[in-house]
Parts: structure tokens; C-alpha cells; sequence
């Protein structure tokens, strides 16, 4: 559904949320380690990510990345900042002349699933996923 950039991007927010909450600010050496990836990708997304407002950094030997404890950022907001809308809107094929009028061969079934998936996106926080994870009932790795 998404690509690996946002969900690379997702599982960051999650682990430096999950940080956050223990008044600690991740480097991007750590949040790699944290989630399997990449270092210069990891990187590369959470310069994005933080150029969008939805992490932030501090520099110094104190620094890295956090989000605030009381922050209503929720999975749509990733998403958007990382794919933007089209996984809400566009063909699942990839069609652009998919619609209602002129469907592609999955698009009544598509259509449901997506709507699911953007009201899961919406309604999903950040620090609820965060909170999952501090506390050892999600993972980020295998």
C-alpha cells in the first residue's frame, strides 16, 4: 500500500515518539538500528519528515529528533508528508483514467479497502502506536 520510504517513515515517528516519552531525542544512528534500515535512508526520510513539521530536531551533543508528548499527529499525516494523497485517491493499478465512470478491473473492491484504510489512517495517533510499542506490545523489527 504505502511505499518503503513511509513505512520506513512511519516506523521512525513511532520510535521517536516512543523516545519522546522518555524525555530522550533519538540520533539517526539509533532510529536506524530501531527499525532496520538504511542509515543514509533513514536520513534522507527523516530530513523529510521534519522539513514537513512532523518531527523535530535539536542539534548539539544533547540533540536528535523528537516529537512533543501532547502531539495529535496521526498515521494521515505521515503519509501525506511521505506519498501524499494518492494512496487515498488514485487507482490501486495505477490507472489514470480509473473512476466511477470508467473503472479499472478491482476498483468497486479497492474502493472500500481504501476508504477503511483512510479512516484508519485519521483516526490512528502517533503517541498511541508509540505507547504500544514502549510497552512491548507492537515491534518495529523483526
Amino acid at each position: 500500500m504505502f511505499s518503503k520510504a513511509c513505512e520506513y517513515g512511519i516506523r521512525s515517528v513511532i520510535f521517536i515518539a516512543s523516545q519522546s516519552l522518555q524525555d530522550k531525542r533519538p540520533n539517526i544512528v539509533k532510529i536506524s538500528k530501531a527499525i532496520d534500515s538504511p542509515v543514509p535512508f533513514t536520513a534522507k526520510i527523516c530530513q523529510e519528515l521534519a522539513r514537513a513539521g512532523i518531527i523535530k530536531s535539536k542539534k548539539g551533543p544533547n540533540g536528535g529528533f523528537y516529537i512533543l508528548k501532547d502531539s495529535p499527529l496521526t498515521l494521515m499525516d505521515i503519509v501525506i508528508a511521505i506519498d501524499g494523497e494518492k494512496v487515498f485517491c488514485g487507482c490501486v493499478l495505477g490507472l489514470p483514467e480509473c473512476s466511477g465512470k470508467h473503472p479499472c478491473s478491482v476498483h468497486n473492491q479497492y474502493g472500500e479497502i481504501r476508504n477503511k484504510l483512510k479512516n484508519m489512517c485519521k483516526s490512528t495517533t502517533i503517541l498511541s502506536l508509540a505507547e504500544n510499542y514502549k510497552e512491548g506490545d507492537a515491534f518495529l523489527k523483526l
